[in-house]
């Protein structure tokens, strides 16, 4: 299919493809995925990254402790935050702001981050089971 035109609508995008010409027509599209090809991306800013591009990440502290891998990220209004599933199976949200997330290396697949405690309960949790 063809986009005609884009625009967003209170941060959501509504796009036009060619050949649809009607609201029914629109409608059996509606909540429906996208997909494009990798050159059909638009490059994005310094210091952003398509979702794809963080899940399967590894993350670890500063101290290089893994604490566990994205295994998706939740939009909120606020911010991001990335759902982490650590190595004891548990899924931990983890907010994506400055303050806390001090690396990403997409290409190498790592998130550095700055712990501040967030994850002293699960690393706890699993130092009591060995």
């Amino acid at each position: 299919m063809e986009i005609e035109s884009s625009r967003l609508v209170t941060g959501r995008p509504i796009l036009k493809f060619a050949g649809i010409n009607s609201p029914e027509e629109a409608a059996r599209l509606t909540n429906r995925h996208l997909a494009v090809t990798a050159d059909q991306l638009v490059k994005l800013p310094k210091g952003t990254y398509y979702v794809f591009d963080l899940i399967g990440c590894e993350v670890f502290d500063e101290t290089g402790v893994r604490i566990g891998e994205v295994v998706d990220v939740e939009q909120y209004p606020a911010n991001d935050a990335y759902v982490i599933r650590t190595d004891n199976n548990e899924e931990v949200l983890f907010p994506a702001v400055l303050e806390f997330v001090k690396e990403i290396d997409a290409e190498h697949r790592k998130i550095i981050v700055r712990n501040a405690g967030l994850f002293e309960r699960t690393r706890d949790k699993r130092d009591n089971e060995v």
